[in-house]
């Protein structure tokens, strides 16, 4: 129990501190976690909003595709990515294995799907006739899926905090294809894994616990946003 203690108390001092190793990791983290999201967010917007309001050859498989890889584990999209990225596959030559760059990739993949079901499930629940009455008002096309997704705003932003919080505290992805470089490619996942291994479950406590912040802050948004669309309805 002691040794639980002293570990608390030394993970509190280096996170109070601003230890540059510690800050370090949380920095590149949310780097790496806003991008893929970023990126998720534009790819995915479009696709879930033509699931939502076309019907298509394929429409229905396509929409089982995306909510089975909702609980696809990270470990696995490491696998297809460091295949992807590395020196025989179709993107070595691009020399991205072990960087940032790579991370985001995979981490993309992570949240796309989040982002396309939670979206998707958003859109289908408004009211049909909200495009056709902004067409009917002068709207133009980008005019009209703006009004069509602004309606729909609380529970887009639930999807994308979902996907964030998926992302920030990912394991698999960012060891695999970041290779837990320091000063390069350390996230706070691979740090608190790391540092553990080592023996320094001080530092790795600390690095933990800002991992579970960041998840526990994200969660906490949910919840309440998620009250207050359903208050709204």
């Amino acid at each position: 129990m002691d040794f639980l203690v002293e570990g608390l108390r030394e993970a509190v001092r280096l996170v109070a501190s601003g230890d540059p190793q510690v800050l370090d990791a949380t920095g590149r983290t949310l780097a790496i976690s806003l991008s893929a999201v970023l990126l998720a967010v534009l790819l995915g917007l479009p696709i879930a909003a033509c699931l939502a309001r076309r019907s298509f050859v394929g429409h229905r498989l396509l929409l089982i595709l995306f909510r089975s890889l909702l609980g696809v584990p990270t470990v696995f999209l490491g696998l297809i990515c460091f295949g992807m990225f590395s020196r025989r596959g179709p993107l070595g030559p691009l020399d991205l294995l072990y960087t940032p760059s790579a991370i985001v990739f995979g981490e993309t993949l992570l949240a796309l799907p989040i982002v396309v079901a939670l979206a998707h499930g958003a859109l289908t629940s408004l009211d049909p006739r909200i495009p056709e009455t902004a067409r009917t008002l002068g709207a133009g096309p980008f005019r009209r899926l703006m009004t069509y997704l602004s309606e729909a705003r609380t529970g887009l932003i639930l999807a994308i905090l979902t996907a964030f919080a998926r992302c920030s505290t990912e394991l698999g992805i960012a060891m695999m294809v970041g290779g837990n470089l320091k000063d390069r490619t350390r996230t706070l996942a691979t740090a608190t894994a790391l540092e553990t291994g080592k023996g320094e479950f001080a530092v790795g406590l600390a690095m933990g616990g800002l991992l579970l912040l960041l998840a526990t802050g994200m969660t906490l948004l949910v919840a309440v946003l998620g009250r207050e669309d359903r208050g709204d309805a």
